[in-house]
């Protein structure tokens, strides 16, 4: 597994190797041992989302899951390609505000690991993309949150409308949120 780090502290981009033949190939996506004995301690993952986009051009995000249910997240895509994005909120980090975007594909096999104090979105590339990712705690609706997509100097990437829901056309703007997270310096 190759683990790179990320303008943002805490954020790493993880890649498993993948052994192919004329089949297709195999790859081990998540394995604790591995990680740990490469100096990479995470938390404990309670709870794996799968999630499905039918149109290229979908934002889904930027959401979080405040204290006492925050939630730390291990993406990848499962199939297409989508554009995946964290935002640092976390009270008195030297990268508040700042984000990282990570092109994750079927193809490249790359995962992000999100910690929790991070906003977390995407954008789909491809029609009928998925992404499949590992939580740290368990959907807690009542720490359910989201700040508006368009509000955080991203560049998504994308001409025109993206498609998005109800809650995410909602959301409050980064400018007025109010982060329930606290940067710890390592």
């Amino acid at each position: 597994m190759q683990i790179s780090p990320t303008p943002l502290p805490g954020l790493l981009v993880l890649t498993p190797r993948r052994f192919g033949d004329a089949r297709g190939f195999f790859a081990e996506t998540w394995n604790r041992r591995t990680l740990e004995a490469a100096g990479l301690h995470l938390p404990e993952f309670v709870q794996d989302n799968h999630s499905f986009s039918a149109r290229a051009g979908t934002i889904r995000g930027l959401h979080f899951q405040s204290p006492p249910h925050a939630q730390g997240k291990l993406v990848r895509c499962g199939r297409g390609r989508l554009l995946d994005v964290a935002v640092d909120v976390r009270r008195g980090s030297p990268t508040y505000g700042r984000h990282v975007a990570e092109e994750l594909s079927f193809e490249n096999g790359r995962q992000l690991w999100i910690p929790a104090g991070f906003l977390h979105g995407f954008l789909t590339l491809e029609d009928e993309t998925e992404i499949v990712y590992k939580c740290t705690d368990y959907y807690a609706p009542e720490c359910d949150g989201a700040v508006h997509w368009d509000s955080a100097g991203i560049d998504w990437g994308h001409a025109g409308d993206p498609v998005i829901s109800d809650k995410d056309a909602k959301a409050v703007p980064l400018s007025e949120f109010k982060s329930p997270f606290t940067y710890e310096a390592p």
